[in-house]
């Protein structure tokens, strides 16, 4: 099975996401279904594997916490190839993703090869005109939810297909309140 761990968006932010997409000639937009934030990829899995990770993943202790997204990028530099929406600075949500990354990590599995970057990806690319790409990062420099509450993160795995990638919900792990309690 191919993991990874990831926060899922409440369904206004993801409509308000889906507002914009489009304009790039050649994106491949992102389904509501495939909009997360993603705390950690892990890979490639057997099933002893995927045991200790919803083991290590369980013992995760957190509060829960607020996040709104803000502003948009592209990752790929003069050869573009995501377009993402960004995120207010959230300790909250670097302390969770260090605890996620630990727990992975403490199971064995190699560690992440790439930096922490808190993002939505909106749109995966192949050979974009530059400047739609520049005309669509300034329309939508600006962009911002509404503020929403992170109580869970989830496992999910990735099913490649034609269409692009599938995810499907494997486990949920909840967050507490302030006092450290699971929230209701």
């Amino acid at each position: 099975m191919r993991l990874f761990v990831a926060l899922a968006l409440p369904d206004a932010v993801a409509q308000s996401l889906m507002l914009v997409q489009g304009g790039v000639p050649g994106a491949r937009w992102q389904t509501r279904d495939q909009l997360h934030l993603t705390l950690r990829f892990i890979g490639e899995v057997d099933g002893r594997d995927t045991a200790m990770l919803d083991e290590a993943l369980s013992s995760i202790t957190a509060p829960a916490f607020e996040l709104q997204l803000h502003g948009v990028g592209q990752f790929g530099n003069k050869q573009p190839h995501a377009l993402w929406a960004g995120l207010r600075p959230s300790e909250a949500l670097e302390h969770l993703q260090r605890k996620v990354d630990t727990a992975i990590r403490r199971v064995g599995q190699p560690q992440d090869s790439h930096k922490f970057t808190p993002h939505v990806t909106l749109a995966r690319l192949r050979n974009p005109p530059m400047p739609k790409i520049v005309e669509w990062l300034t329309y939508n420099a600006l962009y911002t939810s509404a503020a929403f509450r992170v109580d869970a993160f989830h496992l999910y795995s990735s099913h490649l297909s034609h269409d692009g990638s599938r995810y499907g919900q494997e486990q949920s792990y909840e967050l507490g309140d302030d006092d450290g309690k699971v929230a209701d």
